[in-house]
């Protein structure tokens, strides 16, 4: 191999680390997002908190979604999940690192999901309790 090959195969090894070391970077500079909170304790197997949440494309954010065990609730936002980078999933603290998004977030019982990811594209997503949309489940995920 001719010097000028092997220089360039190091800059090249030097180039993709620092871009790897980057992207690690932005996954754990995250901010952590408000809470979207299904049923109130005590009160309406209805109730939403956190309708609205509020973003930029291209950082790290950690959204809670809470459920208080009313009801079984299935946590849809179709839109949203195809236009993320997904870099965990935690439940329990137990860490799922899937390669795609998620088809949906169920909740049987109560409990809490930590979502980290990187929105990639901007526009303002809707999400839904399937089945409980008419019941007011359901709110906006907006990346500017």
């Amino acid at each position: 191999m001719k010097p000028l090959h092997v220089a360039g195969a190091a800059i090249a090894v030097l180039v993709a680390g620092s871009l790897a070391t980057e992207a690690a970077d932005i996954a754990k500079g995250r901010k952590k997002l408000g809470e979207i909170v299904l049923g109130a304790q005590g009160g309406s197997d209805f109730a939403v908190e956190g309708k609205e949440i509020k973003m930029e494309g291209g950082k790290s954010y950690r959204l809670l979604i809470t459920s208080n065990g009313g009801k079984e609730y299935k946590f849809m936002a179709p839109e949203f999940f195809r236009n993320v980078w997904v870099n965990q999933i935690v439940i329990n603290n137990i860490e799922i690192h899937p390669y795609g998004a998620p088809h949906a977030l169920e909740f049987d019982v109560a409990g809490t999901v930590e979502f980290d990811f990187v929105p990639i594209r901007t526009g303002t997503y809707d999400w839904y309790i399937a089945g409980l949309q008419e019941q007011g489940m359901t709110g906006t995920l907006i990346v500017e």
